[in-house]
């Protein structure tokens, strides 16, 4: 009987990955990263600590020894965080191979994952957020853009990538919603807000003007100056070129904006699950992190009134 090798089940897997499971291309090609990275270390391959046999691998080679080798030397050059992230990879495609019956046991069944400490995302005040949003006053069809572009991103708590896939037909301006598509094209409906479907609204009226791109037809919501559709590389630029104009303390990201719209919902008193909900998170964990400002504001409460501070 042929026993499935270790290269070609790596290939079967990504592949499964897009065709069963909808996952993005990005996603895809970080998995691939991390499966060749340990399928060249179990191999003996360029970076090895060890000298291992050549030979193609199957998957009947790998056992748990092999996993914790390998933790062990991706620890001598890689966070913790790196460390759980190539472990998670590894996970999905021995369950995937166990499910397929393309191998006996899970390698990675007994072995923990390694704990980091969570960081705090970065965000702004309000204040702050107003002052970021206010910077964007250039009247050109592009200055109108990259208004309604922050305005949009705040309004919703939508990640970047959600931003730019926007489409005219996206937009429902009579319930003041958004539809969005997001990880794994998962489809969701976001409410956006008055302040960034006006904005939404001018931009493109002058979009029409300027160029006669209207919204009777779908295309690209946001446009480059090429009329193509804007890049979440570009949408990073253009924040940071805004940032340098109102010398803000903290240098924030476009997800950094979404950071905020989290921090900003939960600290005027939305729900955990809602804010879930709005972020499109599966899993309430991934919320949870967003919790801290509210806890700071408690804890302040707590040293102010409680009289056994």
């Amino acid at each position: 009987m042929t026993r499935p090798m270790l290269t070609a089940q790596i290939d079967l897997f990504l592949q499964a990955l897009a065709s069963e499971k909808g996952y993005s291309t990005h996603t895809i090609r970080a998995y691939g990263h991390d499966l060749a990275e340990f399928a060249g270390y179990a191999a003996g391959g360029a970076g090895s600590s060890e000298k291992r046999a050549t030979r193609p691998l199957a998957v009947a080679d790998i056992d748990s020894l092999t996993i914790r080798g390998y933790l062990g030397h991706l620890h001598r050059k890689n966070e913790k965080i790196t460390i759980a992230r190539k472990l998670s990879a590894l996970r999905s495609f021995f369950r995937h191979l166990v499910k397929h019956r393309l191998a006996d046991e899970d390698p990675t069944a007994a072995i923990l994952t390694p704990k980091h400490s969570r960081r705090m995302p970065a965000y702004l005040s309000v204040d702050d957020m107003f002052r970021l949003l206010d910077q964007a006053t250039d009247d050109t069809v592009l200055g109108l853009r990259n208004r309604a572009l922050f305005e949009t991103l705040y309004g919703a708590g939508i990640r970047v990538s959600e931003l730019t896939g926007l489409n005219v037909f996206d937009v429902d301006f009579s319930s003041g919603c958004l539809r969005v598509s997001g990880k794994g094209n998962r489809e969701r409906i976001v409410p956006v807000g008055a302040g960034a479907l006006d904005r939404i609204q001018v931009y493109r009226d002058g979009l029409f003007a300027r160029t006669g791109i209207g919204m009777a037809t779908d295309g690209p919501l946001f446009l480059n100056k090429n009329k193509g559709r804007l890049s979440a590389r570009s949408v990073g630029r253009i924040l940071e070129s805004l940032i340098r104009k109102c010398s803000l303390s903290v240098p924030v990201s476009p997800h950094g904006i979404r950071h905020s719209f989290a921090t900003h919902m939960l600290d005027a008193g939305a729900d955990l699950r809602t804010v879930q909900k709005l972020l499109g998170h599966k899993s309430l964990s991934t919320t949870q992190k967003y919790t801290h400002v509210s806890i700071d504001r408690l804890m302040a409460a707590y040293d102010r009134a409680h009289p056994r501070r």
